[in-house]
């Protein structure tokens, strides 16, 4: 099993830390994204449909698309399913995909690789202050954002929030969002994003 995956990759983060997380073999291939298309690894040209991370290949099959990637390898390995709640958790994948996953991304991006003008910072930030509030709310009561079990939903979700003090967002700020962190960090195998996704 092979993961191409980038440093500053919350998407990337999201697979790799389900490997580690489960505990899976696999082999992870550092992208520098910041190569023009051309110049990056032709294995990694060939298996890369839109030319975007990550990239997960298994035994001649290339998965794209990380929320995508998560949902196979839940299924395939049966760990963090969500169990009896795997609508929840799939729900919970295309909140992301279109909410936390859009705008805590994007603004993190336009702060440190692409500066935006002032309204569209605005907006994003607004956006990304709207999604920690519905985290927050969700997570009121509970350790995970599913009430029996860790599951890829927290792995989706959680994934660009380990970068929040980039963004100048503070923790304590958000007492739920906080505690649910650090019941993620506390499972076995986990690994900051920092050290899970740097160069190899």
């Amino acid at each position: 099993m092979l993961l191409y995956g980038s440093t500053d990759s919350g998407h990337s983060y999201k697979i790799r830390s389900f490997l580690l997380l489960t505990a899976t073999p696999h082999r992870y291939q550092w992208i520098d994204l910041s190569l023009a298309r051309q110049q990056r690894p032709a294995a990694f040209i060939a298996a890369s449909p839109f030319g975007e991370v990550p990239v997960l290949v298994h035994q001649g099959k290339v998965l794209c698309q990380s929320n995508a990637i998560l949902s196979c390898l839940a299924q395939q390995s049966g760990q963090f399913t969500g169990g009896k709640e795997q609508q929840a958790a799939l729900e919970w994948l295309a909140w992301e995909a279109n909410r936390i996953g859009f705008s805590v991304p994007n603004y993190r991006f336009a702060l440190h690789w692409s500066p935006q003008a002032p309204e569209v910072m605005a907006y994003l930030h607004a956006r990304l202050l709207a999604d920690l509030a519905t985290l927050e709310d969700q997570l009121a009561g509970r350790d995970f954002l599913l009430a029996s079990e860790p599951s890829i939903a927290d792995i989706s979700c959680s994934a660009y929030l380990f970068w929040l003090d980039q963004i100048s967002i503070v923790e304590t700020d958000w007492p739920n969002i906080k505690r649910w962190l650090s019941a993620i960090r506390q499972l076995p195998h986990w690994q900051s994003p920092n050290i899970a996704m740097q160069g190899i």
